[in-house]
């Protein structure tokens, strides 16, 4: 059931979004993404600015492990005056809390074991030469430097050229000494996140997924990179559509790759953990990837309740919020719920002037939702925007539903090669047993 409230008045223009599916304003690194304590009306703080307006234009950060202006990481386990909490001591609950070494383990056994999505592996070079060509132009192996389209979770992303092929890449830097020294949990650093997108990547190949070409890692060098596709469409927000959104026609077009790419994913038993407009590209022809999987995890068979909580405020689900576990899948399913809000809408659906504030509407405010919306569309929002997540709509009931499949039709089937391949594997014993 839903009650009637206030309509939200803040479009993308007042609240400072990025202005197009890309690369563009991500987390600061240096955040503690730890699970938040609960503070007043049981609604928690985070560790991530409300909108990630931040871009940083360096690929080295503060080393050091203190608080900054910002808010950043302390070790000392206090709030700060943003109101971000910091990691706490407590080593027990954060093994529950953070299971990046559990997320290592199952991705290794899946290396191992073969269930790997690409035909074609990603490349590994251990050789890095970083100098300049005749133009005086950056080069980092046989890759020029054009110039800078982003900010990463935790470095700069850069547009290079490939000599060899003529072709264009976005290139994640990174600075291995520092990631080592950046906390993200009282047994974690971001290199941990960064090592752990690396191995997810790995094994991903999907046409709505961004690809990874390859990863640079010199041994003897301080500096790591992946090489990605690069995507260059952009979704300009303000004059797309009504109130700054996409309208409903792009936004159908838009929703039907992002749920394919994320029930691959869910499919696989991953968990992404931070889907919004700023971590969904759009190539020239109109195709949604999704990309940046920092924060993701993986998990075992059917359980993928998490503690670890990180993801952006204005897409967090309600049962995030109130700290404790919850379900990876149907908080990313949440997630979904806002970012087609906000195509179709073009601002968000629970915003509040501060933090808290803001997780308070998300937690406690109900959906408000135009008379003279489509009733189609306006079902499945609500179904996307169910604060019970046992009554939150499944990406399954998602791909069956009217509006989903629209004029298009159920999705297309996407024969996984993992699945392919261990099929034909099966098939094979078989013959052999009964031969």
């Amino acid at each position: 059931m839903f009650v009637k409230r206030n309509p939200m008045q803040k479009n993308f223009s007042e609240i400072g979004c990025c202005s197009c599916f890309g690369f563009g304003f991500f987390r600061k690194p240096g955040k503690s993404r730890s699970s938040s304590s609960l503070r007043n009306n049981s609604v928690a703080t985070s560790q991530e600015p409300l909108l990630d307006e931040a871009e940083e234009d360096e690929e080295e950060g503060s080393d050091n492990g203190d608080v900054t202006e910002s808010g950043d990481v302390t070790e000392s386990g206090d709030i700060t005056e943003s109101g971000d909490v910091t990691d706490t001591g407590n080593e027990e609950e954060n093994e529950f809390r953070s299971p990046v070494r559990r997320s290592e383990q199952i991705l290794k056994e899946r290396i191992l074991n073969g269930m790997i999505c690409r035909e074609i592996p990603v490349k590994e070079t251990h050789e890095l030469i970083r100098s300049e060509d005749e133009d005086g132009n950056k080069t980092v192996n046989q890759y020029v430097r054009e110039y800078k389209i982003g900010a990463g979770s935790y470095g700069k992303v850069v547009l290079y050229r490939n000599q060899d092929d003529g072709k264009h890449y976005a290139i994640k830097a990174f600075h291995k000494s520092h990631l080592s020294k950046l906390r993200v949990a009282p047994s974690e650093t971001a290199m941990s996140d960064v090592l752990r997108e690396v191995m997810i990547m790995k094994i991903l190949s999907h046409p709505n997924i961004v690809n990874l070409v390859e990863v640079i890692d010199d041994p003897t060098m301080d500096h790591f990179y992946m090489v990605l596709e690069y995507v260059e469409g952009k979704w300009v927000c303000e004059g797309a559509g009504p109130t700054g959104g996409l309208g409903e026609l792009k936004a159908h077009k838009y929703f039907r790759d992002i749920v394919c790419g994320l029930m691959y994913l869910h499919a696989h038993n991953i968990v992404h953990g931070d889907i919004k407009p700023d971590n969904l590209l759009v190539t020239a022809s109109g195709t949604v990837k999704i990309g940046d999987f920092s924060v993701s995890q993986v998990f075992e068979d059917d359980n993928d309740e998490l503690r670890r909580s990180p993801g952006t405020p204005v897409f967090t689900a309600p049962e995030c919020c109130l700290g404790l576990t919850y379900r990876g899948r149907a908080a990313d399913t949440w997630a979904v719920g806002v970012t087609l809000y906000c195509m179709v809408f073009g601002n968000y659906p629970f915003l509040g002037d501060t933090l808290q504030d803001t997780y308070d509407k998300i937690v406690h405010n109900s959906l408000d939702l135009p008379d003279d919306l489509n009733p189609l569309l306006k079902d499945l929002i609500e179904g996307l925007l169910c604060k019970d997540p046992a009554l939150r709509l499944t990406l399954e009931a998602v791909a069956e539903h009217p509006w989903f499949i629209g004029d298009e039709g159920p999705l297309p089937q996407y024969p996984c090669w993992c699945k392919r391949d261990r099929s034909l594997s099966e098939d094979s014993e078989s013959k052999d047993t009964e031969s």
